[in-house]
């Protein structure tokens, strides 16, 4: 995406937003740290990719690197459709330009700009993509990991953001291997509120989440962690501050107990001062 359209939606977005506020369920008490914060939320309506941007958008902001993957996925896109070979592309190329060092907690402005991913920033820029090159997929919510599980001629292959070498699994033991160690028990509780969506899976205790999410509600997890380091650094209000927007993105459970959490800690820290 060039400048001038990025300039040109932005512009538009209040025009856009006052015709279909409720599908992201805009509020008008939601507090944005800058105005490209607020422009990006706004224009996110239509275009998840923005929204996803408007994270600590406290900084000059460039396409070059998402500019380069898409130009040069796009031409092998033409020659092949969608195909096995344009899903591995995608997946190796993404690595190659953008997905350069994990580091838990890292925004999709980190990783446009620096080379710095989690599974979160990570699985949205392949979800984006997915959806542009007319892939069949689902992005999947655990308690602390997101994965993204393709369908391609009915069969599955999980997209394993964390992993370079061997992150893409075709193989279907190792797929369903790989599944069942993220799946869910009937009556488990989530054991902590303020730890990121990060890393793989590295303990192999009963599960409480697994769940299909949408682009939008991805990007509420986006602010779900950034919430999370607010609030890990005894920042509650700021913490409060993105439960916000990311309950206006995805009314979940882990979100509506952590804001409350905040709040109560917020209170807490105010009475004693």
């Amino acid at each position: 995406m060039k400048k001038a359209l990025l300039t040109y939606i932005l512009i538009s977005a209040a025009g856009i937003l006052a015709m279909g506020q409720d599908a992201i369920g805009i509020s008008g008490d939601l507090r944005f740290d800058n105005i490209s914060e607020k422009e990006l939320w706004e224009a996110g309506h239509e275009n998840p990719y923005l929204l996803f941007r408007a994270v600590q958008a406290d900084r000059s902001l460039s396409d070059e690197k998402w500019d380069e993957l898409v130009a040069g996925l796009d031409k092998k896109y033409k020659k092949k459709g969608t195909h096995i070979n344009i899903l591995r592309q995608v997946f190796q190329k993404s690595h190659q330009l953008l997905f350069k060092t994990y580091e838990q907690h890292s925004t999709f402005n980190d990783m446009l700009d620096e080379g710095r991913y989690d599974c979160v920033s990570a699985s949205a820029a392949l979800a984006l993509l997915l959806d542009r090159y007319g892939f069949e997929y689902k992005v999947v919510e655990t308690d602390y990991h997101v994965f993204i599980v393709v369908n391609y001629e009915d069969m599955d292959i999980i997209l394993e953001s964390t992993l370079p070498v061997g992150g893409m699994i075709t193989a279907p033991s190792e797929v369903a291997l790989y599944l069942e160690g993220y799946k869910a028990g009937d009556s488990v509780q989530l054991k902590s509120l303020n730890q990121r969506l990060g890393a793989q899976k590295v303990d192999l205790s009963d599960n409480a989440i697994f769940r299909k999410v949408n682009l939008t509600q991805l990007a509420g997890l986006q602010y779900y962690n950034d919430a999370i380091s607010h609030f890990n650094e005894q920042s509650f209000e700021k913490a409060s501050k993105q439960l916000n927007k990311a309950l206006v993105l995805y009314n979940s459970e882990r979100i509506e107990g952590l804001k409350a959490l905040a709040e109560e800690q917020a209170n807490l820290l105010a009475s004693s001062n």
